[in-house]
């Protein structure tokens, strides 16, 4: 009996650019017939020695079809679900689609305001933005941050009163 890797890859080593043209015809593309034909030698570098191969240039243009038929159906079915998802995560309005993100001048305005607030923070004594920083941005209650600072509940809501008040005063 012969190795059938041995004789699979020899056949392979020989008729490797004819395997490329071949599946760069059929791809349409030739880094994706390379990636095929580089798939078909790790299929063969695989195969069992005790394997019966009656026709090594057959077994690898079989053995490459059959790699290109599940790229494809792979491909189409990733196709069909992004499809689906796009489809159901889309927002029409009046026969139009409308965007999800927000309209650039709107982005630049957000980003403007959150910057005025941050300096707007930057101004407040250390303690007022540690206890404001912790409920708000820390998500811990009134209780959690009194706690965790060592002074006592009045004392985070008159903090986060303070806050409030000077961005109202501020941004208004």
């Amino acid at each position: 009996m012969t190795d059938a890797r041995a004789v699979l890859l020899a056949a392979y080593l020989e008729r490797r650019d004819d395997l490329l043209r071949f599946f760069t015809l059929r791809l349409r593309s030739a880094a994706a017939a390379e990636d095929l034909v580089q798939d078909i030698y790790v299929r063969i570098a695989a195969v069992g020695r005790d394997v019966e191969v009656r026709n090594a240039s057959g077994y690898l243009y079989r053995l490459g079809s059959n790699l290109m038929l599940d790229k494809i159906r792979g491909e189409r079915r990733a196709a069909a679900r992004d499809h689906e998802w796009r489809e159901g995560h889309r927002t029409v309005h009046g026969g139009e689609e409308v965007a999800e993100e927000p309209a650039a001048d709107d982005a630049v305005a957000a980003r403007q305001r959150l910057a005025a607030i941050v300096a707007i923070l930057r101004e407040l004594p250390e303690q007022t933005q540690r206890v404001f920083r912790m409920h708000k941005f820390d998500g811990l209650s009134h209780a959690e941050v009194a706690q965790a600072l060592g002074i006592s509940r009045s004392a985070v809501e008159k903090h986060c009163m303070a806050v409030l008040k000077r961005l109202a005063e501020r941004l208004s």
